[in-house]
Order: C-alpha cells, then sequence, then structure tokens
C-alpha cells in the first residue's frame, strides 16, 4: 500500500511559507549576529525583502557598517520580523539576484523617497547584500 507523501510545509530555502509571509510583510527586522563566545550582539534594525523563497538584508552604509563586518565575519546570528525568530546563516546573495532585490527594495520601500531607498538599491548595495539562510538548529 502507498501511503501518499505529507505536504512539506518548508521549501528549499528551508524558510516555511508562513515564514516568508510574516517576514515579508513586516516592515522592519531585527537582526543580531553571533560573538565567538556563542552569544548574540545587540539587535539592529534593518529593512528586509523576499524574492522568491529567499530573504535579503543590506548594508545602507556600505561594507564598514559595524553590523555588516560583525555579520559577514561570524556567518551566523539570529532574526525577528513579524512575529518569526529564527537562527539564520549570512550568505553573500548570487550576482544574478542583484536586479530582483533592487526590484523588491523598491516596491516595498519606496513609500520613503528615493534617498532612503537609493542607500539600498544599486550597485553599491549589491556587494552587501546578505542572504539570511535559516539553520536547522533554530530556536
Amino acid at each position: 500500500m502507498d501511503i501518499p507523501a505529507k505536504p512539506s510545509t518548508h521549501n528549499m530555502s528551508g524558510w516555511t511559507q508562513d515564514e516568508l509571509e510574516r517576514i515579508d510583510t513586516a516592515e522592519e527586522l531585527q537582526l543580531a549576529s553571533r560573538r565567538a563566545n556563542g552569544g548574540l550582539h545587540s539587535d539592529v534594525t534593518m529593512w528586509v525583502v523576499r524574492v522568491g523563497d529567499d530573504l535579503y538584508v543590506r548594508s545602507a552604509y556600505g561594507p564598514d557598517n559595524p553590523w555588516y563586518r560583525r555579520a559577514t565575519a561570524s556567518g551566523a546570528g539570529r532574526i525577528h520580523a513579524g512575529g518569526v525568530e529564527r537562527d539564520v546563516s549570512f550568505e553573500q546573495a548570487d550576482p544574478g539576484v542583484q536586479a530582483d532585490i533592487d526590484a523588491a527594495y523598491h516596491a516595498k520601500y519606496d513609500r520613503y523617497g528615493p534617498r532612503m531607498v537609493g542607500s539600498v538599491v544599486g550597485a553599491d548595495a549589491h556587494r552587501v547584500t546578505v542572504r539570511l539562510v535559516p539553520r536547522a538548529d533554530h530556536t
């Protein structure tokens, strides 16, 4: 007898559809990078966008922004947004998705004006784009 497979609530990115929707509709995300001793740095508030089944953040002030330096050095941390709390890994975004990420920032945040959105779109922002990948050992 064949037992039908139970439909998965997780997609290939590791996020559930509920998590993606809740984080995507959140105005902001809090991100804390992991310290060498396993603790967390203080939360930093930032914008977050969804492209397909992936979530991205960008450093509005370039590669020297302290949160960005800590996140890329540690490679891991925790995010909070839309009622979702999740341990994540920080990965460099695929160059092929950068235009879609720009479009997602424009669609979600253009109401704040070109100066604000301009800090997170374009070639300079592409270099500091972080893909948020949920960790299997999340809390």
